[in-house]
């Protein structure tokens, strides 16, 4: 059976960003996170798959306020892993607000010293949460982001990752924050970041999501560019032949299921050839797409993610 999306709006309609408009299967997650109801939320996470445990995890993580009730659920249920591990993810994100996204000459001393801080609250009960339920695939990916933050160099970060690897194989999410490990702005190489992402792409089985990690790469190869090198480089042949690969080997693959990645991943491709000037290749991406747009993916073209998203699709689609 081959894949299929439902279009839910026109490809010329207002772009929508809300995770929970996009997939409202999710938004009963928030009301039981908003109710502190903890065994709903177990069984919420215990219904679902891997790939959706980890984004209804990224959901919980970005809650303003929802550490106090994590923080409750996890001394009233220790031995469970999905407490903490959501509490330590929770943390992360607000460390990594602190810090920000900008480059580490533009973070103040202050601003290192509260991430720090709070990575290192969220790395000890990773630590705990590890070593009891080393099978827990979940930790092992908010430890390859807190191995990041604090800097614990790139044989920790592949450490971590093969023991997620060793549990989760093909673990999308895993493999995402282990290629950022492997770029240079983290001590990486585009060797090694490039290398990754294709043997990702390589050993997964058909139809998954992991070849997107091959766009991924060649964004963030682009982002360390400078101008006028970031366009030619997109518009090259190589870095073109390389997304249609990827793309047919993930998205447009006959045993392609979509799940609450494939958004993000048609973005992710849509954006990458608008970048490229590949137009008509991006447009079959936006038709897909519809009015549903990853802020993840336009971020690097602007502030307003609705207006860039609108834009490349208007451009997009009548150049097909």
């Amino acid at each position: 059976m081959s894949s299929t999306y439902r279009t839910t709006g026109t490809v010329k309609g207002p772009p929508r960003l809300d995770p929970y408009d996009l997939h409202p299967e999710m938004a009963e997650l928030r009301t039981l996170v908003t109710a502190r109801d903890w065994p709903g939320v177990q069984a919420f996470f215990d219904a679902r798959s891997q790939t959706d445990q980890t984004y209804a995890a990224s959901l919980v993580s970005e809650m303003p306020g929802a550490e106090t009730f994590l923080a409750d659920a996890a001394a009233r249920h220790p031995a469970a892993p999905l407490p903490r591990t959501l509490l330590a993810y929770r943390q992360v994100v607000i460390g990594w607000g602190i810090r920000s996204a900008a480059r580490a000459q533009h973070v103040s001393r202050d601003q290192f010293r509260q991430f720090h801080d709070w990575l290192r609250r969220a790395e000890q009960q990773l630590i705990d949460v590890c070593a009891e339920q080393p099978g827990f695939p979940l930790a092992w990916y908010v430890r390859l982001i807190t191995a990041r933050g604090l800097e614990l160099g790139q044989s920790e970060a592949r450490r971590r990752y093969d023991r997620l690897a060793a549990v989760a194989p093909h673990h999308f999410a895993g493999q995402s924050q282990l290629l950022q490990q492997l770029c240079p702005k983290w001590g990486g190489s585009w060797e090694l970041a490039h290398g990754f992402a294709r043997e990702c792409a390589a050993a997964a089985p058909n139809g998954s999501n992991c070849a997107v990690l091959v766009a991924d790469a060649h964004i963030e190869h682009w982002l360390d560019l400078p101008s006028p090198e970031d366009q030619a480089y997109m518009r090259g042949v190589p870095v073109r032949d390389d997304l249609r690969f990827a793309a047919e080997v993930s998205v447009w693959h006959p045993d392609h299921r979509p799940d609450t990645r494939w958004t993000a991943a048609h973005n992710t491709f849509a954006m990458a050839f608008s970048v490229g000037g590949h137009l008509r290749d991006a447009a079959r991406h936006f038709a897909v797409l519809g009015d549903r747009a990853d802020p993840s993916s336009w971020k690097y073209l602007g502030d307003d993610a609705r207006a860039v998203f609108a834009k490349h699709r208007k451009a997009a689609l009548a150049a097909r």
